[in-house]
């Protein structure tokens, strides 16, 4: 007896081993980087030039070389891992100090204006009539006097160093996995500095929400964003209130609706239901519930716009997250209205009333509506609180829809435009049986054949950010002034931070690509290789160890190959040379981009640059009229406006260049 009982112990162990053994392989397996880029014909550099154009910001000089050294899995795992040292990057980013501030310290340092303006008024820099009298410089400088009295600064600037150090990230950072993951994740979860009630807090979710969440667990990303107040502010989640009925009301009245009481019992309370359902209805005429977070969390966050959800599963998500907002935030900022019941509790009485108070999010249950909710099928029964919206948020996470939206969207942004639907699926599986967590979608995704299929390779094209990151890279150029980088960026189309849309920016090349922007991205290249721009500083001729290209054809080929490494480049040089016997190129281009009108000449330059085609190459127009063939040589160009700046200005403003 006693030993089949301990036989049967044995097995039940030896099968809990099992299970633990085969999860701990799966685990491993879907890590284990084996990138097929050998059955897709392809060399390890071409591999590595190819990991390179979709993992970084752009391939710096030799580092095509570095990677097949050091070996393809072994860099991308480093690169998973995201946590190698930065302490070049880390000496750039300690001048901005705002970077590194809490949402409350902004709060109380970036005061919004219609704040500095009262409290202006209130300590005697204003008058309270001189903000209708249309006197806007005496009201400028009298506000300039109080913030420089009281300390305050402008939150201008807490824009230009955050956007400063996205700039300095991407471009230096030796972790730039993380920096796209991160710049693929904000944008997903998009919030946007244009709208005033969260901008303040945007840095903070950049830095401590999405930053270091980019490699973990879905749900756990998804979480974070919902409770920051970026987000709260943004989605307007902050202000969304419910119907608090006390739970022995809600008893009373289920029970009267199911007929669970007797005539006597009802006839008693009668008076008491019909009061409560009326003080219910009031409440939702006051138009409490904001149902904007909850549309984007699912239409957006997680399931897709055809994830399976109606507009009643928005309307009873909506109930669910009500109470979800900030605590307070600095002394007098967003939130403080909830400062009297966190003081009057104290940490235990919020615990024992269902409030929650973590960090700069907070959880007011007088203001959720505690009634029954079913969302998707799921019933979430009265009074779960908080709870109940960590739950919803975790199903939304886990869903199969979810799975296969996320996926897509990755694909989308690290494969094609349009990525097969047999790598979605794989991903999507990977997604499930890991339960969401992101690192081994990813390796999933490398180890597909269709990341280094033909149709994958050069497919992406670069956004104006993507494109001025990796210009900078791989002319190993010097930034002292970022800022001046964001101003080009943003006459190439993208304000980042600024898209108000909850969608982010689209990830496609349509969207980047028109003939106003082709203009404006040849401008930025040739401005960049001349030095135009403040700040950036580069060495042309330290790229090719100082040796001087023979001719103007030798200058266009040697550059090109050190710009855009292990690419087929022979049509491309063709193309590009008929551009390169105009000395007033720059000046054309500048002013094309300038008017960004239909002048027919170079609308023909952008036709031909979109086209890519090289039987029309013979539209190219902005030349002098003079065979390419004739190769002036480098000397030959004076002043700042050289010859081999030209030549590289116009690689980088190249069609090939544009692709990654």
């Amino acid at each position: 007896m006693k030993s089949n009982i301990r036989n049967f112990y044995l097995c039940v162990i030896l099968f809990c081993c099992a299970i633990v053994f085969s999860s701990f392989v799966r685990i491993m397996g879907a890590d284990k980087v084996a990138m097929p880029y050998k059955k897709a014909g392809l060399t390890t550099e071409q591999a590595a030039a190819h990991l390179l154009s979709r993992f970084t910001y752009g391939a710096e000089p030799g580092q095509v070389e570095e990677l097949t050294k050091m070996g393809l899995d072994k860099w991308l795992r480093k690169q998973l891992e995201g946590n190698l040292e930065d302490k070049e990057l880390d000496q750039m980013l300690s001048k901005y100090d705002a970077i590194n501030f809490t949402n409350s310290e902004v709060e109380d340092v970036f005061p919004q204006g219609f704040r500095i303006n009262r409290w202006a008024i209130k300590d005697g820099y204003l008058h309270k009539d001189s903000l209708n009298n249309g006197n806007s410089k005496a009201q400028r400088e009298a506000v300039q006097a109080f913030m420089k009295d009281k300390g305050y600064r402008p939150l201008q600037e807490l824009y230009r160093q955050f956007i400063s150090q996205k700039i300095l990230r991407a471009a230096y950072g030796q972790n730039q996995l993380r920096e796209l993951m991160t710049d693929f994740w904000f944008n997903h979860f998009n919030v946007a500095l244009n709208k005033n009630q969260c901008a303040s807090f945007v840095p903070a979710y950049e830095r401590d929400v999405i930053r270091p969440n980019v490699f973990g667990n879905f749900e756990d990303i998804l979480l974070k964003t919902a409770k920051s107040p970026a987000m709260l502010m943004y989605l307007d989640n902050f202000s969304s209130s419910g119907v608090n009925v006390p739970m022995e009301d809600q008893e009373m009245m289920l029970m009267a609706d199911g007929n669970k009481m007797n005539v006597e019992e009802k006839a008693k309370n009668k008076a008491r239901i019909n009061k409560i359902k009326q003080q219910i209805q009031q409440k939702k005429k006051q138009g409490g519930l904001n149902e904007n977070y909850a549309r984007e969390v699912m239409e957006l966050h997680t399931l897709g716009v055809d994830g399976g959800y109606t507009q009643n599963d928005v309307t009873q998500a909506a109930r669910v997250l009500t109470g979800w907002t900030v605590a307070p935030l600095g002394k007098e900022g967003y939130g403080v209205g909830n400062r009297n019941i966190i003081e009057r509790l104290g940490s235990n009485g919020l615990r024992d009333k269902g409030f929650v108070l973590d960090g700069d999010f907070f959880f007011n249950a007088n203001r959720h509506d505690n009634g029954e909710k079913v969302v998707l099928g799921k019933k979430f029964p009265a009074g779960g609180g908080y709870d109940e919206g960590v739950e919803l948020l975790k199903m939304l996470a886990h869903h199969q829809s979810t799975a296969k939206f996320i996926s897509k969207k990755l694909a989308v942004r690290f494969v094609s435009d349009a990525p097969p639907a047999s790598l979605i699926d794989k991903m999507s599986k990977t997604f499930i049986s890991s339960k969401g967590d992101i690192k081994s979608v990813l390796v999933t995704m490398v180890n597909s054949p269709e990341f280094w299929s033909q149709d994958a390779l050069r497919e992406k094209t670069k956004s104006p950010f993507e494109l001025a990151m990796s210009a900078v890279r791989s002319l190993d150029a010097q930034i002292t002034q970022p800022y001046e980088l964001y101003t080009w960026i943003n006459r190439m189309g993208q304000q980042m931070y600024y898209y108000q849309a909850p969608t982010g920016f689209p990830d496609n090349g349509q969207y980047w690509i028109n003939t106003g922007s082709l203009l404006n991205r040849m401008n930025f290249g040739l401005a960049l290789a001349s030095q135009r721009i403040p700040g950036v500083s580069l060495n042309l001729a330290a790229l090719n160890n100082h040796k001087e290209p023979e001719s103007v054809e030798a200058a266009l080929l040697t550059y090109s190959k050190l710009i855009m490494p292990e690419r087929e480049l022979g049509q491309t040089v063709a193309r590009l040379k008929p551009m390169l016997n105009d000395p007033n190129l720059q000046q054309k281009v500048a002013k094309a981009a300038e008017q960004n009108s239909a002048n027919k000449q170079n609308g023909e330059m952008a036709d031909q640059q979109m086209d890519m085609k090289p039987d029309k190459k013979e539209k190219m127009k902005l030349g002098n009229g003079k065979k390419a063939m004739e190769n002036p040589t480098i000397k030959e160009q004076k002043g700042n406006n050289t010859m081999l700046a030209q030549v590289v200005g116009v690689i980088i403003g190249s069609p090939e260049f544009q692709r990654k």
